[in-house]
């Protein structure tokens, strides 16, 4: 799993049989085995980590740096660096992402759309030359005018 937790504490936890009616933000790291409905949000301004349990259900939209997936999402998902998509995941919405990792038997029901960071300006190709037509001219019976 990308070492995703070794790198951040998970501080909190909605634990199995748990049911939060409402969006959550949250700091640091969470872990949701329980169900929420309504979107969960990591505070901005520091490394997050969002883990769902095979058991975790989240009916809303989800926002962290760093999101792995085992349970059910419906809803959209935007993982500012890594998304982790574990065998069991189930999503239906669109997933937005840096780098994603998914094993085999998640099921996404919605469009993967990677955030690439756009290249530099001067990195910008140009324009391709205009194709210019060719003009065609009246036969003419004048022998004199071409």
């Amino acid at each position: 799993m990308l070492g995703i937790k070794r790198q951040l504490g998970v501080r909190s936890t909605i634990g199995a049989g748990m049911r939060v009616n409402g969006d959550c933000s949250f700091q640091d790291g969470l872990q949701i085995d329980g169900t929420v409905l309504g979107n969960v949000t990591a505070e901005s301004g520091q490394p997050s980590v969002l883990v769902i349990g095979e058991a975790g259900r989240v009916e809303g939209a989800i926002s962290a740096d760093h999101v792995v997936i085992g349970g059910t999402v419906i809803g959209p998902v935007l993982a500012r660096e890594a998304l982790e998509l574990q065998s069991k995941a189930q999503v239906q919405g669109d997933v937005r992402y840096k780098s994603l990792e998914m094993q085999q038997g998640a099921v996404i029901a919605g469009q993967l759309q990677p955030q690439v960071t756009p290249p530099p300006a001067e990195a910008t190709p140009a324009a391709p030359p205009a194709i210019v037509e060719p003009t065609l001219r009246e036969p003419t019976l004048d022998p004199d005018r071409h």
